[in-house]
Formats: structure tokens, C-alpha cells, sequence
């Protein structure tokens, strides 16, 4: 069976530019991943009235709508209300959802505000879905063969509600999850490249092949249907692999950050940062892993050529003949870097990001990357295209890399 399912975001700040509305493309993926599609989508202020018309409209001629937002507990968070009166039901306190929030508040050891109460009003009839991550309870409603699941506007609530709460109830829904999809995460070949590679695989006829962008990497999305679904994804994907070789560097969820640490830690190593065009980026990519004290023994933000030679020990010659964005300036960083960190790997980069500081000799997205071990000393250097934001993702990504490819003995390499 197939579910027509529409999103309603409801947040004067999504309207005024002030956010952008995650929500919708959160809801959106993780859908696609299970085989629903959304039909279509609809934002709102914080209005009443409007919430209430959206809620009608959105609830004909749907089988779900997901309602994202205005649950909070401040004068402006409508949504309960509105629904109480779009589908002509009373507000009323519902004990479970007020029992849920205390217990929240408990387990913080934080004394409950009084307003959190206007939470646990909901619509007469209306079915509690638990949230562990916040005080806003989520509620269904169904109206007229609809189901609407109102969910809270604050994105890792929202997202860990509908992981935990609502996906289950789709597939139950829809007599079992219609497809399952298996995503491989490539790097370092372009979107057409990866297309012919594939080409020339023996995927099985009953996959289908879709592509997406997650700058800079290519995903690869194997779909199937049915029973077999999994076994045939389990073929496809070795036939993707095969073709593709080293630069698939994540599968699924995860990302290539985690690979890297996940790698280092099984391999006992530890890893150390100097970072100039990238301001800390890669620095806060491995940090958003948990233990990542395991395999990150520090990192700087040497960004002025001051800081290149005082805390890396970039001798002043290097910099005054070879500049700051050079191999030589690079692979002193390295080496600096993992002097003073004792570690086991130090990666280095620096470059121009733009969109000023570019020459003829030296365009924006010149940057320089090193790598300095206990056995080997290398470094390169790269012409990244884009903004500012591309070179930056670009550079941090490649950087990446060079410590995966070094850890599985693999040359760096990367499409022409």
C-alpha cells in the first residue's frame, strides 16, 4: 500500500527567514530511506487560525500528515489548540502526557516550570507518542481516515519521535516496509563517473539505481522491493564495491568521519590536527564522535603565519620564500604538529578559501595538504573549486581521507 503523506512546519521564524526549515528535509530522507514520498508540504506561522486551516487542508485527501512544531510551552506555540478546534474536540489535560513531563523534569533534578503544563493539553481522544529527548509530548489524531502525528518543532526531538515513534507505525500501516534502500557514500569521482563505473557491474535487474549529492560526496542508492530485498541488496552492493573500490568511504548512515575514528581506534593510533584554511572544521568533525579522546590528541587553528611559527615551528625561511599556502609550509606543519603532540599521525592543512587572497600563481582554492608518521612523510597539492563553504568541506574532506588511505595502505588518489 501506498501512503499519501504531506508535512505541515509550523514557526513564524521559518517564514521570516530567520531558520531554515531542517524538518522538512529530516522527514523527507528518512521517509525515502523506508520508501514513502512525500506528497507534499506546507509551512505556517504561528497563527491559529492558519495552523487550523493547514491542518484541514493537509487532512484531505492524505493518509498521513506529520506536524512539526508549536508544542512548546510559551504563548506562541498554537498547535494544540488549533487542532482542538480545526477537528472540533475540546482541550483537555491529558494525565499521561503531564505525568511524562514531570518525570522529565525529575530526572534532571530541575524543578518544573509551572507553564510546562500548558503541554499536556491536548485535543479529547488524542494518542500520546513518549518523548525522550524534551518535554513536548507528541499526540495523534486520526480524522476522517487521516493520521496526523503532531511532533515538536526542535529538530533532534522531532527526528528521534519519528525514528522511534511514528516510522514503525507507517510500515505497520502499510503491511510492511515497501523498500529497503542501501546507501553508499563516495569520494573523490564525480556523480557521472560513478554512473559508468556501475555500468559496467552485474547489479541484479531487480535493483534500481538512484544517485544523490551530499557536497562533496556521491551517494549511491540501491533500492529493492519484496521479500528478497535484502538479499539482493547484499548482491548489489558487492557489485558496487567491486566497481567502485577504495573511494566508497561510508555506508549507510554512517559518514566518513566516523570511519576514519573507528579505524584509528581499532588500530590504536592517534591523530593529531593543524588546520589553517579550514578554521577547525575537521577538528569538529572528529569531535562530534563520543570518545573521541581515544584517537584525537589535539589540534590547532594556526591560521596566521605567526601562529605557523609559533606553535608549529615553521621555520621563517619556508614562509618568506615559499609562503604560508606551499607544500614546504604544509609538511612543516605536519611535522611540527606531531612533535609537539607525541602522536602517532599529524595531518596538515592550509590554503586560500576566498573569496580574495587568490593570485595568478596561487587562485583561490590552492590548498596544500600533509601528512607527516612515524614511517612516511607526504604532502600535495590541490586546485578546489566552488565558495568558500565547497573549498573549506572540500579541503577537510581530502584531509580525511589521506589519514583512511594511509591507515588501509592505500596511494591517495582522486578523480582528474
Amino acid at each position: 500500500m501506498s501512503l499519501r503523506i504531506s508535512v505541515l512546519t509550523i514557526g513564524d521564524e521559518l517564514l521570516n527567514g530567520e531558520i531554515a526549515d531542517t524538518n522538512t528535509v529530516a522527514i523527507a530522507r528518512r521517509l525515502e530511506a523506508h520508501g514513502y514520498r512525500l506528497r507534499e508540504s506546507l509551512t505556517v506561522g504561528d497563527n491559529e487560525s492558519d495552523i487550523g486551516e493547514g491542518l484541514l487542508s493537509l487532512g484531505t485527501g492524505n493518509d498521513v500528515v506529520l506536524v512539526s512544531g508549536g508544542l512548546g510551552p510559551t504563548g506562541d506555540d498554537l498547535t494544540a489548540r488549533a487542532a482542538a478546534r480545526a477537528f472540533d474536540r475540546p482541550l483537555v489535560l491529558n494525565d499521561e502526557a503531564l505525568s511524562a513531563i514531570r518525570d522529565f523534569f525529575r530526572r534532571l533534578e530541575r524543578p518544573m516550570d509551572p507553564r510546562n503544563e500548558k503541554q499536556a493539553l491536548l485535543p479529547l481522544k488524542a494518542t500520546l507518542l513518549a518523548n525522550r529527548k524534551g518535554t513536548a509530548p507528541g499526540f495523534v489524531i486520526r480524522h476522517n481516515g487521516c493520521e496526523l502525528f503532531f511532533l515538536p518543532g526542535v529538530p533532534a526531538e522531532m527526528t528521534a519521535m519519528l525514528d522511534a515513534e511514528v516510522l514503525p507505525k507507517l510500515i505497520e500501516r502499510s503491511a510492511g516496509a515497501p523498500r529497503q534502500e542501501r546507501i553508499l557514500k563516495v569520494f573523490g569521482l564525480s556523480e557521472a563517473k560513478v554512473e559508468s563505473l556501475l555500468c559496467e557491474q552485474n547489479l541484479p535487474e531487480e535493483v534500481r539505481l538512484a544517485f544523490g549529492l551530499d557536497f562533496p560526496l556521491v551517494l549511491v542508492k540501491l533500492r529493492a522491493e519484496g521479500e528478497e530485498a535484502e538479499g539482493l541488496l547484499d548482491r548489489a552492493e558487492l557489485e558496487a564495491r567491486q566497481g567502485l573500490g577504495d573511494f566508497v568511504v561510508a555506508i549507510g548512515e554512517q559518514n566518513p568521519t566516523e570511519n576514519v575514528a573507528s579505524q584509528l581506534t581499532a588500530a590504536g593510533l592517534t591523530l593529531a590536527v593543524a588546520e589553517s584554511c579550514t578554521g577547525g572544521l575537521i577538528a569538529s568533525w572528529l569531535t562530534e564522535i563520543p570518545g573521541a579522546s581515544a584517537f584525537l590528541e589535539r589540534s590547532a587553528i594556526t591560521y596566521a603565519n605567526s601562529a605557523k611559527a609559533d606553535w608549529l615551528g615553521v621555520p621563517a625561511e619556508i614562509l618568506e620564500n615559499h609562503g604560508a599556502v606551499s607544500a614546504p609550509c604544509a609538511l612543516a606543519m605536519a611535522k611540527g604538529m606531531r612533535k609537539a603532540a607525541d602522536s602517532d599521525l599529524a595531518i596538515a592543512v592550509t590554503g586560500i578559501a576566498g573569496p580574495t587572497g587568490g593570485t595568478a600563481q596561487k587562485p583561490v582554492g590552492t590548498v596544500y595538504i600533509a601528512l607527516a608518521s612515524e614511517d612516511q612523510e607526504q604532502t600535495r597539492g590541490y586546485r578546489f573549486s566552488g565558495d568558500r563553504w565547497q573549498i573549506r568541506r572540500m579541503a577537510a574532506h581530502m584531509a580525511l581521507e589521506w589519514v583512511r588511505r594511509y591507515l588501509s595502505a592505500r596511494p591517495v588518489i582522486m578523480e582528474e
